[in-house]
């Protein structure tokens, strides 16, 4: 038990500090349990096994997928232009959306699907991220106590309370004590929350540096870029190849992308690729043409093509960017033509940038210099080749992050549907599937829909900080119970407060189940202290259903430390939060829960 206690004082006071990793001091406080034989090897590795923890990875690979496919910044989006760039608005939308999906799904997974969404709606309007994902994550809990499935701890109490012979909880038994917490939650959260933001630095909006699309608006690409549809019927240019047209010579025109696009069942299936001398040109396919708008139209009525309205630049599969000519670089002095970047590198050169000049017209003939910036298209991997191969230039900005910003937007509709289907296996229990299960074939579901680019990708959305942070605390609750501490702490604290009242026993049993929650699972917490609140009240005889409610308020009520639940865990990282912020912004909310529910789960639930 010493040995116990010691370990959980000094890990404590480690996140304190702040200045070791939380995912290392939780390692070595589940190594030092082991070597001194508190845990056996089993329970030392039962948090890496549990399905909690399955569920976290899994959640980040299905809100990565709601973030590529433009899902969450088309929420987003929606909640910005509600809140009409009001930050205080915005965060009432936000708490209110994340807390009504907290009462149907998973504190964890409500947050998950919420995450990705608060980050695309700041990138976008300015709105400050870190003020609005811890609120999120206390919201997902607070949502929890709307319903009988919102949280665990909730089934465990309805379970206790039918055991000993009184009547189970129906699903909106807990609907106006849910109401209440969040309430309390906004009003609490709203000015607490400007500290999460005063110790982050100035917000600059904006900073991001060059889009794609800035790139495009730059050199003026969509002002001489047109989009023309190879018809099905009395089309001559169909099975004919690029070369065949010759285009730069009879029209003056270069073909910047080639598109295949194909209906289904859920949003398109689209296709990109870039136009070579060889390349066939299909019925159906969509020809990007960037040159003179007389030159086009005059092509266009050669060979019967259709003329579509949007022009803009989507970039998929194939990319732009900007690469500067080094004064040591074989291309100095040399045509364009000659520089086999297209042979080598498979890349189209748009424009180069000399100075404040723009040069667009007779780009083969023009010798390159010392300092031209080059803006190239090709496919993504051609441009991350390039970027590798420095010697001569360097490729300004960073396009593999630049390919990550990408939204596969015609993919968002797919991953909506994998993600409702997730929610609804998730709330309803005939659905014989559990929620991990659900969560893993969700994600799985994203990756074999093509909502990632690759299964890199979707590894790549996964916090494993966050992952191992919580794998590596789980197993301290096994600790706790084990030695006896929990028993100890719990059984002493009710006892000696019984004898002053039940409105003292009720508070107690609340900052017990809730001091106990920070250390141990809410749910194993609600399991041990279920019982003791049930004695507490036969003993002192009131009816038991103030105090269960008040083990389920204390367990699902922990917002004091980024381990004490999932959600806390999931945002620490994207946030930029310390362990001291969750005890600034948590603990007085979580006090301020106990001191108001003390007073009013009486009026709901006399003693008598």
């Amino acid at each position: 038990m010493t040995i116990t206690i010691i370990v959980l004082i000094v890990t404590i006071a480690m996140f304190v500090w702040g200045r070791v990793r939380g995912d290392v001091v939780a390692l070595s406080a589940l190594m030092v349990l082991t070597a001194t034989g508190v845990l056996n090897t089993s329970e030392a590795l039962s948090g890496f096994s549990s399905p909690i923890v399955i569920m976290m990875a899994g959640l980040f690979v299905v809100g990565g997928a709601i973030l590529q496919t433009g899902l969450a910044q088309s929420a987003g989006n929606s909640i910005s232009r509600m809140a009409k760039g009001n930050e205080t608005r915005a965060f009432i939308y936000v708490v209110l959306a994340t807390s009504f999906i907290g009462a149907f799904v998973s504190n964890t997974g409500t947050v998950a699907i919420m995450m990705p969404i608060i980050m695309s709606m700041a990138a976008s309007s300015g709105i400050r991220s870190s003020r609005l994902l811890m609120p999120v994550a206390f919201a997902g809990s607070l949502g929890g106590m709307l319903t009988l499935i919102g949280t665990p701890p909730n089934l465990v109490i309805s379970e206790t309370l039918e055991e000993h012979g009184f009547a189970p909880l129906g699903f909106f038994t807990f609907l106006p004590i849910g109401l209440i917490v969040i309430a309390l939650g906004i009003a609490v959260l709203l000015p607490m929350s400007l500290l999460l933001i005063k110790k982050k630095g100035k917000h600059h909006k904006g900073t991001a540096g060059k889009t794609l699309n800035d790139l495009a608006e730059q050199y003026q690409l969509h002002d001489n870029l047109y989009k023309l549809r190879v018809g099905y019927k009395n089309n001559g240019l169909a099975g004919m190849c690029v070369q065949q047209l010759d285009l730069q010579n009879r029209y003056g025109l270069t073909i910047l992308e080639i598109r295949n696009e194909k209906k289904k069942a859920l949003g398109m299936d689209i296709r990109q690729s870039m136009a070579w001398a060889d390349t066939i040109i299909a019925q159906g396919d969509i020809l990007y043409l960037y040159g003179d708008k007389d030159a086009m139209e005059r092509f266009a009525s050669d060979y019967h093509l259709i003329r579509m309205k949007t022009t803009r630049l989507d970039f998929y599969d194939i990319g732009i960017s900007e690469i500067i000519v080094l004064p040591t670089s074989r291309l100095t002095g040399v045509r364009i033509r000659d520089s086999r970047l297209r042979e080598d590198y498979s890349v189209n050169i748009l424009s180069i940038r000399r100075d404040e000049n723009y040069i667009k017209e007779e780009l083969s003939d023009h010798r390159l210099r010392n300092g031209d910036i080059l803006l190239v298209q090709g496919q993504w991997d051609k441009i991350m080749q390039m970027n590798h191969e420095n010697e001569n230039w360097v490729v300004l900005g960073r396009p593999d992050k630049q390919m990550e910003k990408v939204s596969l937007d015609f993919k968002a509709p797919v991953a909506a549907a994998i993600m409702l289907l997730m929610i609804l296996v998730m709330v309803f229990d005939f659905i014989p599937v559990s929620p991990v299960i659900a969560v893993v074939m969700a994600g799985l579901l994203m990756v074999f829909s093509g909502c990632f680019r690759s299964v890199d990708a979707a590894y790549k959305t996964i916090n494993w900080e966050s992952i191992i942070l919580i794998a590596a605390m789980m197993p301290m609750s096994i600790a706790l119970e084990k030695t006896g501490v929990s028993s100890i702490v719990s059984e002493n604290l009710v006892s000696s407060l019984g004898a002053i009242g039940p409105y003292a026993l009720l508070a107690g049993i609340y900052f017990t189940t809730s001091l106990m929650t920070m250390f141990i699972s809410n749910t194993a917490t609600a399991v041990l202290m279920a019982p003791i609140a049930m004695a507490a009240a036969t003993q002192t005889g009131v009816s038991p259903y103030s105090f269960m409610f008040a083990v389920t308020l204390g367990a699902s009520m922990c917002f004091a430390s980024p381990f004490s639940t999932p959600p806390n865990a999931l945002v620490m990282k994207a946030g930029r939060y310390t362990f001291m912020d969750y005890v600034w912004v948590g603990l007085p909310l979580q006090i301020i829960i106990g001191i108001v529910m003390t007073f009013i789960l009486p009026l709901l639930f006399p003693f008598a």
